[in-house]
């Protein structure tokens, strides 16, 4: 067979399907889902952080109008907790206890003691939305508050309260990479050495969509159905199914409709999931629980949350030789599904970015508090990873009196030493980090820099500039890599193609959006590489009915990982095809030609076949050897040699006004590599959000708890995100270096330029203020801090 060449749909920025559906208000959330007979389910969570549970009175709850069932932990004994299923990698851990021996994470509801503001202690079930959030202020709950702990660094001093008893000071566990010796060894012996404290403050993900979930248990034939705002419906029906209920795994269904937005929020297990559930099997009804604004930000995982001491040694002349990173990660209350990984091994293996460091060292304590989980948040641990690591760069020059580009330039890997170990784990795949960071400090007019600082000074301005740049682990797989760190899971994924009768073709993904646009470039890529019209392509996805099974959406590896299914599978259909031509023409294989969707002898296209011929003849099968069976419908599964490594050099300019400390973010240059890029109007939008998301940490965004353990930014009066007004006009550039891993010499891109913003602008705002001696202020950067580093007041800086 003979694959001719084409015209790629690949690259090319066609339209996004799903956006008239999204902005015309028509597609169906869980919010959106009405069964016959659907009752409502309201929780309540605890009001203490920390306190034991003496006695729960639900009999005025009970009695009130509309009321079908009011149940607390004791109503599901049987039922196991929750599990995690990513712990730190080869190191000693400590978890709540699960009866199957995995890392037990949380009950559906708390019985006993609750361990943050929110803890689910019981649930109503009532006629009515309204009916069921009014029974539940009327329970009673008698507690006896006990001592909190909100840090994780003091949760594991000697005397600090403990939350789980199966956790020795609230330890989950000591975990470290790098060589420790030789880094050790290489400050010793450092001409200049800083070092930071440094504060990655935790931060609430806020999609559009709150979560939400329906449960239905169809008494008839023992089947049970979950909707629910997830981006991994096929991972969350194996743990429900064999690691909570205990209920065979062909009894449930899982369904994801349309998704608004998760940044890593919607791929854990939560309470409300299970009982739905339970509670549709007892009251033989579908049951819905849709979360408030308030309800997710103390319930639904939060993300950051490190605190570190970090150090840099080099040479004079500006050669980097050692970095150290000591962390004390913050869990929260209960290990959330993925929560230890997290803050262990995605930030730990990627403190050193682009540069090539001789050694480096990170150690990461990772602690139980009296506070909402910790999970995943657009970038996790990457973007801790590049602030600790490019905040020290920074300081570094100043100290030895060197242009912060130029020390980058100095340490940036070669081209010439990839596949690139970085001591600490990864193995990066390919990359021209030079030629990127050049792009980036071209495109942001940084060699006229000083112009523009005296002409804002003329202003009352104080401009500042800082570059940040970044490495970031994506694709998430190949599943026995991961195995290593941890994951208690395989982590491939997998397509179907089914080409009908009439030559439209049906795709079908175990992957799940969360708004990525997948139909829009999984069908870009089957037509691609099926060489027809992406319009004769439908995509399905997010319902474990239907799809087959895969890992879902999450660490930017839809299309890297999903993609090459994809393209794997077509290549299944075409060399089926070109065998069923072969017959047809009476040729031998190789003499037959597959170009732009037809098929013929080679020197004979006038008598070839249409794709929409083919699939056809194909579903008669008339005249077919018995070897080539009837249909085209094929299946893969894609697990990757290694992860792909995107990597880019961000550029942010600030404003300062003096007379208020307000920073303004006036330009902003991101240049990223993500390999080939299958839609750029996808990947564009997907970067202008994730640098968006990136400056609300920066700027103003904070989980915030007091001495109790109530979070005080628990509504979006208290808790602050960027504006349409809080941000600039985006300079967006590229560079494409493929990665040898999959096919499409696709890398990951939905959260990479989240990743190097907070430094950007950290570093941009610590050189406005330069000539008044700060050297750090902690995110967020409030205007408060740096009216206080101007006037010199204390608190500000360090």
């Amino acid at each position: 067979m003979t694959i001719a060449e084409t015209t790629s749909l690949l690259g090319q920025p066609i339209d996004i399907r799903e956006d008239e559906q999204l902005l015309r208000g028509e597609a169906t959330y869980v919010a959106d889902l009405r069964l016959p007979g659907m009752a409502h389910m309201a929780i309540l969570g605890s009001e203490h952080a920390h306190a034991r549970i003496n006695g729960i009175d639900t009999s005025a709850a009970a009695a009130m109008p509309g009321v079908l069932k009011v149940a607390t932990a004791a109503d599901f004994a049987g039922v196991m907790p929750l599990p995690c299923i990513w712990i730190p990698g080869g190191v000693e851990s400590h978890f709540p206890p699960h009866p199957y021996g995995l890392p037990g994470s949380r009950p559906v509801l708390s019985g006993d003691v609750v361990r943050h503001v929110g803890d689910p202690i019981a649930v109503v079930v009532a006629e009515t939305p309204k009916q069921a959030a009014a029974a539940v202020k009327a329970i009673v709950v008698d507690y006896e508050p006990l001592p909190v702990v909100t840090r994780a660094d003091r949760a594991i001093e000697d005397g600090a309260p403990q939350l789980h008893e199966a956790v020795p000071n609230n330890l989950n566990a000591y975990w470290t990479c790098g060589d420790k010796e030789r880094t050790d060894r290489n400050l010793a012996e450092a001409e200049v050495v800083v070092e930071l404290d440094l504060v990655n403050q935790r931060t609430i993900n806020s999609p559009m969509e709150p979560r939400g979930a329906v449960g239905h248990y169809d008494q008839a034939t023992g089947d049970y159905t979950l909707y629910a705002s997830t981006q991994g419906p096929h991972n969350h029906r194996f743990l429900l199914a064999a690691l909570v209920l205990g209920i065979p795994f062909n009894k449930l269904r899982v369904v994801a409709p349309t998704v608004g937005g998760s940044f890593g929020t919607k791929g854990y297990l939560y309470p409300d999931m299970p009982l739905v559930l339970l509670l549709s099997k007892e009251l033989n009804r579908p049951v819905k629980w849709v979360d408030t604004r308030t309800g997710l930000m103390n319930s639904t995982v939060q993300g950051r949350d490190h605190r570190q001491h970090v150090v840099l040694g080099g040479t004079r002349d500006g050669r980097i030789t050692a970095v150290r990173c000591t962390s004390y990660a913050n869990l929260g209350a209960y290990p959330s599904t993925i929560g230890p990984g997290v803050a262990t091994a995605l930030m730990g293996r990627s403190i050193t970015g682009m540069y090539d460091v001789d050694a480096a060292f990170c150690e990461v304590y990772a602690a139980f508090t009296n506070t909402v989980s910790l999970g995943a948040q657009r970038g996790s641990g990457r973007a801790e990873a590049a602030f600790l690591m490019e905040r020290l760069v920074d300081k570094y020059a100043t100290e030895i009196g060197v242009d912060p580009a130029a020390v980058r330039r100095q340490n940036l890997v070669p081209a010439t030493k990839f596949p690139y170990d970085n001591g600490l784990g990864w193995t990066y795949d390919s990359g021209n980090y030079q030629e990127n960071f050049e792009k980036a400090l071209e495109m942001a007019g940084y060699a006229d820099m000083a112009g523009r600082k005296a002409e804002a000074r003329g202003r009352g301005k104080r401009l500042g500039v800082g570059i940040a740049t970044y490495v970031a682990i994506c694709g998430v797989g190949p599943s026995t890599r991961m195995s290593q760190e941890g994951m208690l899971g395989g982590t491939w994924e997998s397509c179907n193609i089914r080409v009908h009768p009439t030559g439209e073709v049906a795709v079908t993904v175990g992957s799940a959006s969360t708004g990525q646009s997948h139909e829009t470039i999984f069908a870009q890529v089957a037509a691609d590489q099926l060489g027809i019209d992406p319009a004769t392509v439908r995509v399905y996805e997010a319902d474990t009915l239907k799809a087959p099974y895969g890992q879902g959406t999450y660490g930017s590896r839809s299309y890297s990982m999903a993609g090459p299914a994809i393209a794997l599978t077509a290549q299944k259909i075409k060399d089926k095809m070109c065998r069923a031509g072969a017959a047809m023409f009476k040729v031998p294989e190789d003499k037959v030609v597959y170009a732009n969707g037809k098929i013929f002898a080679e020197g004979d296209e006038e008598n070839g076949k249409t794709f929409a011929e083919m699939a056809m003849a194909m579903w008669y099968h008339w005249y077919l050897p018995q070897d080539i069976e009837p249909a085209l419908d094929e299946t893969t599964h894609f697990d990757p040699p290694d992860f792909n490594y995107p990597f880019g050099t961000h550029v942010a300019v600030v404003e300062i006004d003096e007379l208020t400390g307000e920073t303004e973010v006036v330009a902003y240059t991101a240049v990223d590599d993500a390999g080939n890029i299958g839609n750029p109007k996808i990947v564009e939008g997907q970067i202008e959000g994730s640098i968006t998301h990136g400056l609300g940490q920066v700027l103003m965004e904070a989980a915030e708890y007091d001495d109790e353990g109530h979070l005080i930014t628990s509504d979006l009066r208290t808790y602050a995100l960027p504006r349409a007004a809080d941000v600039p006009f985006f300079q967006l550039g590229k560079t494409v270096t493929p990665t040898p891993h999959n096919p499409l010499g696709a890398k990951g891109a939905g959260e990479i330029a989240t990743v190097p913003p907070a430094a950007a602008v950290a570093n941009a705002v610590v050189d406005a203020l330069s000539d008044l001696g700060v050297q750090h202020i902690d995110m967020p950067i409030t205007p408060e801090k740096v009216w206080r580093a101007l006037n010199g007041t204390s608190g500000a800086a360090q």
